[in-house]
């Protein structure tokens, strides 16, 4: 479980380090000093599952990830919506999240939820059944009604037969509806 951990907070930080030089030079490019976002949105992007349950049908796999958030009035909290999926598989995560304005049209966030997999035992990008997931994740308006995010997700004890913990990084590009 350490390992799992420490692979997670690993990808994670990796993550940020990516992509903070573009979230950091849209921001210091807009004009509005508005810190953080209250944009609800839909995006579409990358889903990489990055471990391995060590046993048959719970591969780390690579897929695809659509992702909502919906802004919860003016309190720190969104409702969050993912699917992940790849060539075998479906995973629907409902989610709730905690929003920390981070920079000018910025926000970083915590999530918790639960994922519901298509087919039981079907490896996908965050295990292959049923879990309680928490994750972690930036979001960044970059230019008008356009937002990128990216976000690590650990799905605890997300494999069958095996104490396991899974691990997905996702990202990609949002349009902002409201």
């Amino acid at each position: 479980m350490k390992l799992i951990l420490k692979s997670f907070v690993t990808i994670s930080a990796l993550s940020s380090f990516v992509f903070a030089p573009f979230i950091l030079s849209a921001g210091q490019a807009a004009a509005e000093t508005q810190k953080g976002t209250d944009a609800s949105y839909i995006g579409a992007g990358v889903a990489a599952g990055v471990t391995n349950g060590g046993a048959n049908n719970d591969a780390a796999n690579f897929g695809g990830n659509l992702t909502g958030r919906v802004k919860l009035g003016n309190t720190p909290f969104s409702a969050r919506g993912n699917v992940l999926w790849n060539d075998n598989t479906s995973v629907i995560i409902p989610e709730v999240s905690v929003d920390v304005p981070i920079a000018n049209r910025t926000n970083a966030f915590i999530t918790g939820g639960y994922s519901f997999l298509d087919k039981d035992g079907s490896p996908s990008p965050i295990g292959n059944k049923d879990a309680v997931v928490v994750g972690a994740g930036v979001e960044s308006e970059v230019a008008k009604n356009f937002l990128v995010y990216t976000n690590a997700k650990l799905g605890i004890s997300a494999y069958e037969n095996s104490p396991a913990s899974a691990v997905s990084i996702n990202g990609g590009i949002g349009y902002r509806f409201r």
